[in-house]
């Protein structure tokens, strides 16, 4: 996978820059193309001819492993949730790119995954699972490489990062940058802005991915400092997954005015704005901030066809 560019935003109180993870030249980018490609290097060694994921009718996931499924023209069956079955773009392009989808109840979405996995090995098949969002060591080893493409950019500038703010949902993005981080020492605050799962549970989901990641390469970790730098906020979930308020909104309108830059009510537009009330709560001045856009400019289409029909509703 290609490096994705970092570009300065502005300088007001503080040097605010940006990942442009979105710009990853493939399937609309996003963290996770970038994760998706490690899971496909890893398929690309086997002798598989299926593979099985899950996701909802929104997923990124769901869009970038349809389509690395379709380049090598294998099979894709998405697993998806009934209750987040609404029709988007990502949903049209995953049938456009021939996933099979199979709605179910949320509750029935782990039987489902197993039964099918059964079923296809029955069949004679080698299926390949890939966990939701692409979690995992290989979705970690994305992000520890990301971290170091960010270490590129400092030395390249001579400049360092006092924070690194992102969108932190299944997990590994975040563990991933963390992990980067343990293994270079460094000090500096990577925030994982959540966008779904309330505390205690979503600190220990990325603690998990974490210790799971260097456990299984040797590498030795304080647990105290572990937890020090694992910073995971709740405080802008705005009521759940895929729910967001008028901030929100209005941080997605200014940053496409004044930036060009889209922003999604999901992912990036929750974390961006996020970011912003947490730079402001913490009295935050004089520092360099990144922010990683994670991808999912598709949301942003959905976002605005949604806010057309509201409007016309009016």
């Amino acid at each position: 996978m290609q490096k994705s560019p970092i570009f300065k935003l502005n300088q007001n109180e503080n040097s605010l820059y940006i990942k442009r993870e979105d710009l990853l030249p493939f399937s609309f980018g996003g963290n996770k193309a970038r994760k998706g490609q490690k899971f496909f290097d890893d398929i690309d060694k086997g002798a598989f001819d299926v593979v099985v994921t899950y996701g909802s009718a929104s997923s990124n996931h769901g869009r970038i492993i349809a389509n690395m499924a379709k380049k090598r023209d294998l099979p894709c069956i998405i697993i998806s949730p009934k209750e987040a079955s609404k029709e988007t773009f990502n949903s049209e392009m995953m049938r456009f790119l021939g996933a099979k989808i199979i709605v179910v109840p949320v509750d029935e979405v782990s039987k489902t995954i197993d039964d099918l996995i059964l079923e296809l090995k029955e069949e004679g098949k080698n299926p390949y699972f890939i966990q939701g969002g692409g979690h995992g060591n290989l979705g970690t080893q994305a992000y520890v490489e990301c971290y170091e493409e960010i270490k590129e950019f400092e030395k390249q500038k001579d400049i360092f990062f006092d924070y690194i703010f992102l969108a932190s949902g299944t997990g590994a993005t975040q563990a991933g940058l963390v992990c980067g981080q343990t293994i270079n020492n460094d000090k500096r605050d990577i925030v994982g802005i959540s966008i779904a799962r309330p505390n205690p549970r979503g600190k220990e989901v990325v603690l998990d991915s974490i210790r799971e990641y260097l456990d299984s390469l040797d590498i030795e970790y304080n647990e105290k400092s572990l937890l020090e730098n694992t910073h995971f906020t709740d405080e802008y979930i705005c009521g759940g997954y895929g729910k967001f308020d008028l901030d929100v909104e209005r941080v997605i309108e200014n940053s496409f005015k004044n930036y060009g830059l889209p922003l999604d009510s999901t992912y990036t537009g929750k974390a961006f704005s996020g970011m912003l009330k947490f730079i402001e709560k913490e009295k935050i001045v004089g520092k360099n901030i990144l922010f990683i856009h994670t991808g999912g400019t598709p949301l942003y289409f959905d976002y605005l066809r949604e806010s057309k029909g509201d409007v016309e509703n009016d």
